[in-house]
């Protein structure tokens, strides 16, 4: 049941332009611990612009976003993030297995690199890239280059992930595995915020369903 104590994020009264052009207007929204938000609308309606505003990649043009923990105002909160596809720079020099690794930063120092070692194979295999593993992102298809990213996303066992169309360009059967570790996240209490055009797949997975066409609505 949510409460003022299970609350991570509160929004309030958030809006963004871009010159004259409102991409939100009055956006408010509380997100609880445990919740599984699946966000869905048009094409240019502000879903990821919404998302990027909650990671602190955009400055919104007005409103505050707050974060808690159990019930105690804090500055930030782990999330881990699997961005569109079409936003990372295929050119840069850089391989799969570093790309996972990378989800690991500020958190390697503390642990053994026996540890992180073990971590990252299993996140390579659960993603099923591990012969993937010293390919330079610049030769992967896109399918591979999400399992990649959504790889990066997991490794920390983040607090909350956010998702901007995670089951885009992947096939029908890593599809399928998805679904199946976006619920076992789920049921262990992991926040869930997940952009998507194609609902149906993570339909029973969710408990809130939101629409935004620049306000924001229920579905």
């Amino acid at each position: 049941m949510p409460s003022q104590e299970n609350k991570i994020i509160s929004i309030e009264n958030l809006w963004l332009s871009y010159t004259d052009k409102s991409v939100l207007e009055d956006i408010n929204l509380d997100i609880f611990e445990g919740d599984f938000l699946l966000v869905s609308g048009p094409n240019g309606g502000g879903k990821t612009s919404l998302l990027r505003t909650i990671l602190g990649l955009q400055k919104p043009t007005r409103g505050n976003i707050y974060f808690f923990e159990k019930g105690e105002q804090v500055s930030s909160l782990d999330i881990g993030y699997l961005p569109q596809k079409n936003s990372i720079d295929s050119k840069f020099p850089i391989t799969v297995e570093e790309v996972v690794a990378s989800g690991l930063m500020g958190k390697s120092a503390k642990r053994p690199q026996s540890v992180l070692k073990r971590e990252i194979d299993y996140m390579l295999d659960l993603m099923g890239i591990t012969s993937l593993r010293e390919k330079p992102i610049g030769v992967l298809s896109g399918g591979q280059l999400q399992r990649t990213l959504f790889g990066r996303a997991l490794i920390s066992h983040p607090e909350m992930l956010i998702l901007d169309e995670p089951s885009s360009y992947i096939d029908r059967q890593f599809e399928g595995r998805m679904v199946e570790i976006l619920r076992e996240l789920s049921s262990r209490g992991t926040t869930i915020m997940m952009v998507s055009h194609e609902i149906e797949p993570f339909i029973t997975l969710s408990n809130r369903n939101l629409y935004i066409d620049h306000t924001l609505g229920d579905r």
